[in-house]
């Protein structure tokens, strides 16, 4: 019988089939989208699904069918412990840099999982083609459907497992740090930072390293008290369900953001911002230049702040800075570019018509903030003076939202409550009592 239905290979078949279905939906979409992203999803998906297949055909009479089925069982590679860290990470950096090419530095990271493969390899060559095909010698292991290197294979697979699970939790951390590092680059460079933050890929990345640690506490246990297979089954039903959610957080995730994205966890941006972070941590008051418009700081004091630390120097301003500074305010007095709800670092300083870098440290320096607190806080302001206006006293709060320079009424709030501390509903009460 090609598959025995069972209750323990019945409840892992619809997973498989998951992780089957929503991998090739995966490839078609990344294909006609141009999304990198979407096949390294595929490709984790599939790493995750092997090894349940493998347990789902052995309770449906695989290996206990001692023909073609059981040697299938024991030659095909099931397990890739080296390769789903790699592939985690690898699709992180391309779900937050379109312009991310898999070139020979990200191919070195596969090597382990490659030689694997070509153990594997030379394990099927030796029993299967060159032994029992060519030499036409019998099998000998497990009622002649397994030869002899299959078996030092298993033993080699349990030591690479091992090794495997220390990988996985190193590209876990490796993630976990790039994805907080991300969150700044966001902060640095986008005004707009909702869609493009994936809060999902955080949970994502939790999920898979608590599946992987379920795993990895049923082996651990195993190695103390052998389990029996319908023990160890659960740690696949798991598996099983981390598959679920692999494959519906992901394909349900945003996947164009705009305007396009290329964080690199090295990039001189990060270097630059956080040089800026350490240099404002010993000013003892950010510089507030003397010529802002005195009406602009009335209309949004928020946008000029200080830091209080425990040093007694104070650090003399650039010039430059200063000059720039005051070039930025009159902009945004002016020409208001907030109200563009995708409003970038580099649309900025295109209108200025200067660099990011400078304009970066502009804002870091002069006003104290980052690029998201500094233009979200001119929309703030925008918010609060609509609110008060009579003109606008029909508006809805999202009406008003969108009028400011806001996207969506979930950032609107999120802003808010950030920057004032209070909704937007407590502030509008408030100023109109």
């Amino acid at each position: 019988m090609f598959f025995q239905f069972s209750p323990y290979s019945s409840l892992l078949l619809p997973f498989f089939v998951q992780g089957i279905v929503f991998m090739g939906i995966l490839l078609v979409r990344g294909w006609r989208r141009g999304l990198a992203s979407d096949g390294w999803l595929a490709l984790l998906l599939l790493l995750n699904t092997l090894p349940l297949t493998q347990w789902m055909l052995g309770f449906a009479g695989w290996y206990d069918a001692h023909n073609i089925y059981s040697t299938f069982m024991f030659y095909f590679p099931f397990r890739h412990w080296l390769a789903l860290g790699p592939t985690f990470y690898f699709y992180f950096r391309s779900l937050t840099n379109q312009d991310f090419r898999f070139g020979w530095a990200e191919k070195r990271h596969f090597l382990p999982a490659a030689g694997y493969l070509g153990w594997r390899f030379i394990v099927f060559c030796y029993d299967v083609l060159w032994q029992h095909w060519m030499l036409g010698e019998p099998f000998t292991g497990h009622f002649g459907t397994k030869g002899a290197l299959a078996g030092l294979s298993e033993e080699v697979d349990n030591y690479l497992e091992v090794l495997g699970y220390l990988s996985i939790f190193a590209y876990g951390w490796l993630t976990l740090r790039d994805y907080r590092r991300y969150r700044r680059y966001l902060n640095d460079n986008y005004s707009n930072t909702g869609p493009i933050s994936f809060q999902w890929l955080r949970n994502l990345m939790v999920a898979v390293l608590v599946g992987l640690l379920v795993s990895l506490l049923f082996g651990l246990v195993n190695i103390a008290a052998p389990l029996s297979y319908i023990q160890v089954w659960y740690s696949f039903l798991a598996t099983g369900l981390l598959i679920y959610y692999l494959s519906i957080a992901g394909f349900m995730a945003p996947y164009q953001p705009a305007p396009a994205l290329h964080f690199q966890p090295t990039s001189t941006e990060l270097v630059q911002s956080s040089s800026l972070t350490v240099t404002n941590a010993v000013v003892t008051e950010v510089f507030e230049p003397a010529e802002l418009e005195p009406k602009l700081r009335e209309k949004a004091p928020q946008q000029v702040t200080s830091l209080a630390t425990s040093a007694t120097a104070e650090v003399v301003p650039d010039p430059d800075l200063t000059r720039w500074a005051n070039k930025l305010s009159r902009h945004m007095e002016t020409e208001r570019p907030y109200l563009a709800p995708e409003l970038t670092l580099s649309e900025l300083a295109a209108q200025l018509r200067t660099n990011t870098s400078l304009l970066s440290r502009v804002i870091n320096t002069c006003f104290g903030q980052n690029f998201n607190d500094y233009i979200n806080g001119y929309r703030i302001a925008e918010a609060e003076r609509k609110l008060q206006d009579p003109r606008f006293q029909h508006y809805t709060l999202l009406a008003v939202a969108l009028e400011s320079g806001f996207n969506s009424k979930s950032t609107f709030n999120r802003v808010f409550k950030k920057l004032k501390s209070a909704t937007p509903s407590e502030v509008a009460a408030r100023l109109n009592p």
